[in-house]
């Protein structure tokens, strides 16, 4: 059965509730002070691991932001308060950091596991709404992360405040890696699996044509045994190469379809003199997206790979870096 839905009101429920995490979020950036400093501080001279815990939604949160700490050079994980009483304590040491969080700072499992985590020597940081609230005058730093209203329209499911949250532990750990230099390939390092470490990881030596496979001709070569090439190869080109194995040219399908009304006599004439000079090339060790943005840039499908002298190493074209799912 269809139930009637007044679009007017939707929409303007849903704008009403984007305006008001947006707003929560935009008073945080009025509210960073030195302790959001101290707290970066605490981080970096952390000897252990970064703990972050919660309850409920404020749970789900702090799973978000160890995992984001932990792909950008913080390691970090997740303790459930709850399990942490039954055992998981054992999982936090002295030269841990637990960061915990709460809205109200008053989360019952939270507080019970704080005196332990204390008495063990970890320091914390409290995100809370409530800066008088028991777990944030226990903590050795605490980061105000109070919103004004959530954007539930009963007022009760936590929204904005998980957004607010959500949006510091983001600000702290983007901070983290910047103060700790963590590079690209840092992450890329973190990230092996699915299209971003292929695309961070992925070089053009692993995924270009060599030896054999690779379509090449010297400049005395007819036509004829440029297309010989480029049909025995299937790459859609050919290399055209000097008495030293260095690139000088390189003849297309396209530059063939472009000689085919001028040319009549195909073993009698050179490639020399239809090729495409000064192709663009590339480095094995360039990433094979750079080959991406060469074949985007100049509307090309197929690059030369040289070496310092010029002299041809490699091939690729759009279907090895699509293969590589680079592309």
């Amino acid at each position: 059965m269809s139930v009637p839905i007044d679009s007017g009101r939707v929409l303007a429920l849903a704008r009403e509730v984007l305006e008001t995490e947006a707003a929560a979020i935009t008073a945080l950036i009025h509210r960073l002070d030195d302790r959001f400093v101290a707290a970066l501080r605490l981080i970096l001279e952390c000897p252990g691991r970064v703990v972050v815990s919660g309850m409920g939604k404020s749970g789900h949160i702090a799973r978000k932001i160890a995992s984001t700490l932990a792909s950008t050079g913080t390691p970090a994980f997740f303790v459930h308060p709850a399990e942490a009483s039954h055992g998981d304590l054992g999982m936090i040491t002295a030269q841990d950091v637990l960061i915990a969080l709460s809205n109200s700072g008053e989360s019952a499992e939270l507080l019970e596991i704080l005196p332990h985590v204390r008495r063990q020597g970890a320091r914390v940081i409290a995100l809370t709404g409530k800066p008088e609230s028991a777990l944030a005058q226990a903590a050795d730093v605490h980061l105000n992360t109070a919103v004004d209203a959530e954007a539930c329209p009963l007022g009760l499911a936590p929204t904005a405040s998980t957004t607010a949250a959500l949006a510091m532990g983001d600000a702290l750990a983007l901070a983290l890696l910047d103060a700790r230099g963590f590079s690209a390939d840092d992450f890329a390092r973190s990230h092996p699996g699915g299209a971003l470490g292929r695309r961070l990881l992925t070089h053009v030596r692993d995924v270009m044509r060599s030896g054999g496979a690779l379509p090449a001709v010297g400049t005395e070569a007819s036509l004829a045994e440029a297309i010989m090439q480029i049909t025995g190869k299937g790459m859609g080109m050919t290399a055209v190469l000097d008495a030293e194995g260095r690139v000088v040219g390189i003849f297309t399908d396209g530059d063939l379809r472009r000689c085919l009304g001028k040319v009549s006599d195909f073993a009698g004439t050179r490639v020399l003199a239809h090729m495409t000079a000064h192709p663009r090339t590339i480095g094995p060790d360039q990433l094979a997206v750079d080959a991406v943005s060469l074949m985007e840039q100049y509307r090309i499908t197929q690059l030369l790979v040289i070496d310092a002298n010029r002299r041809l190493i490699g091939a690729l074209n759009t279907h090895d870096l699509l293969r590589a799912k680079v592309m």
